[in-house]
């Protein structure tokens, strides 16, 4: 004890030796930026005719999520055909799942989802996959301005409508949204 007061009363300013302030362990981190609230119900349109069959397809969706200043997230994705129209010859298809993680300004989350769809693989069967990651990228407004895309990861690749067909993913066109509301806060 004697030679660490006789260093510290030796220690000119700036000397390695002098006795340093103490460094708390628990000193809180910088803030982490504000949640994002993202939310978004409606129908799109791709714009064009992506499958041939002569009509322009579009889709059904709704989602909400919280986006933590980490980019975790917390919230529900749905995207689907309702039976009342068709999307690649699909009549009833959805891309349901939860949102786990997100850009800090909010155009695009991401999650696991499940796909099903029927008819796809033969009249009435009913096809079912399981934990499919997907991202969703978003543009806010209203009708005619706020726009979705969905890429779903490792499945579907090439198939029509695929707009990167080779990297082993479904990569939908960007839709433009012809009733209801995309918003970031």
């Amino acid at each position: 004890m004697a030679a660490v007061l006789g260093l510290a009363a030796c220690a000119a300013p700036g000397d390695v030796f002098a006795p340093r302030a103490a460094i708390s362990s628990d000193r809180a981190a910088a803030p982490l930026a504000h949640p994002v609230q993202v939310t978004g119900g409606g129908t799109t349109t791709f714009g064009t005719d992506l499958d041939g069959d002569g009509d322009v397809d579009g889709s059904h969706f709704g989602f909400a999520a919280v986006i933590a200043g980490d980019g975790l997230a917390q919230g529900h994705f749905t995207c689907l055909m309702a039976g009342n129209a068709n999307f690649l010859g699909l009549r009833l298809m959805a891309v349901q799942g939860p949102i786990t993680s997100g850009a800090l300004d909010g155009r695009s989350f991401s999650g696991t989802a499940t796909v099903k769809v029927l008819n796809a693989f033969g009249p009435g069967v009913q096809s079912i996959f399981r934990d499919i990651p997907f991202v969703v990228a978003v543009t806010p407004g209203g009708p005619g301005v706020a726009t979705l895309q969905l890429t779903v990861f490792g499945v579907f690749d090439g198939v029509a409508g695929d707009v990167a067909p080779g990297n082993g993913n479904y990569d939908l066109a960007r839709e433009t949204l012809t009733t209801g509301q995309i918003t970031i806060h």
